[in-house]
């Protein structure tokens, strides 16, 4: 007998709204992932998610049964995620908070058309300046703020591993390492609390016979700031590395794994900070943020935290939100 829930979660289904480049390899990296059985594509052109709809679709003998189609607003009943890539992109020459109004402007006329449904899921958002829009939706939405969550400096931190993993010769995977703050030219590197395997960073890097801590970490945290923009200029655009950020945070929350990533999310008090939304890890499960995860700063980390959080407050002020 087939059981039908009216209220219930189908953990099982996704929305992606936006069919940009990021939204369409966020697609295509959720397809292979195996995680969800039905996969709704929205964008303003239609046909564009169509078109990536059945693209991917074709590809689905070579992975796991899935459902994927283009649709609107009305086919995001029971979906576990709304995952909103939809967005001006980032041209050369553009910082992410150059993309501020324009991205404003067009969350104003999706979330308000989320909200006219019975949605129950998450909210992750995806589009620059992530922390900012954060907020936003968070605000249009009226959603309680641990299901509104952004997709953060997860992609940031990833790469800082693999700058450190590169540094010292070692599997960027055993490196466990934040990016902490803006999503963009003021986030930190929290590198106070960095370690290979339980190992402090600078004793580690003196394993590997490397002395000059301060200017490797300067040189490292440079490439990590300016990745996509080096990424920009050579290819026009970035999404591969974000999309596999997306299929980790989705794994987090379907799963309910309890991951710790560094998502977006509104501050109340942490390091003296509230009323914005900055990157900071979290606890990750079924119901989106459960807490947020005090790592060690040194006094130095902190304090650019405080400022990151003051250009992000200062443009949330600035837009009236």
């Amino acid at each position: 007998m087939e059981f039908h829930c009216k209220n219930c979660i189908n953990y099982r289904k996704v929305v992606i709204i936006g069919c940009g480049f990021v939204g369409a390899a966020s697609a295509f990296s959720l397809m292979e992932s195996g995680l969800f059985s039905e996969m709704v594509l929205i964008d303003a052109d239609k046909e564009r998610a169509e078109g990536e709809a059945l693209d991917i679709s074709h590809g689905v003998s070579f992975a796991k049964p899935m459902k994927i189609y283009a649709g609107d607003y009305s086919d995001i009943d029971k979906a576990s995620l709304i995952i909103i890539t939809a967005g001006a992109s980032q041209k050369e020459g553009e910082t992410r908070l150059d993309l501020v109004k324009k991205n404003i402007e067009i969350y104003k006329s999706i979330i308000p058309e989320i909200t006219k449904r019975d949605f129950k899921g998450i909210l992750l958002i995806v589009s620059n300046p992530v922390d900012i829009l954060t907020a936003v939706a968070q605000k249009l939405s009226g959603y309680d703020e641990h299901r509104v969550i952004g997709s953060g400096t997860v992609l940031d931190s990833a790469r800082l591993k693999y700058e450190i993993g590169n540094h010292l010769d070692v599997d960027t995977r055993s490196v466990h390492a934040f990016i902490i703050g803006e999503h963009g030219d003021s986030e930190i590197a929290a590198f106070s609390s960095a370690n290979i395997s339980g190992i402090k960073l600078d004793d580690f890097c003196e394993m590997r016979n490397h002395f000059n801590h301060k200017e490797a970490r300067e040189e490292i945290a440079k490439k990590v700031k300016n990745s996509a923009y080096e990424i920009i200029s050579k290819k026009k655009a970035t999404y591969y590395g974000i999309a596999m950020a997306v299929k980790r945070i989705c794994e987090a929350i379907v799963r309910d794994e309890k991951s710790i990533l560094p998502i977006s999310s509104m501050m109340h008090g942490e390091y003296g900070i509230k009323d914005v939304a900055l990157s900071m890890p979290a606890i990750i499960g079924k119901n989106g943020m459960e807490t947020h995860v005090p790592i060690k700063l040194d006094a130095e980390e902190e304090n650019k935290l405080k400022q990151s959080a003051e250009i992000l407050k200062k443009i949330l002020l600035e837009n009236d939100i």
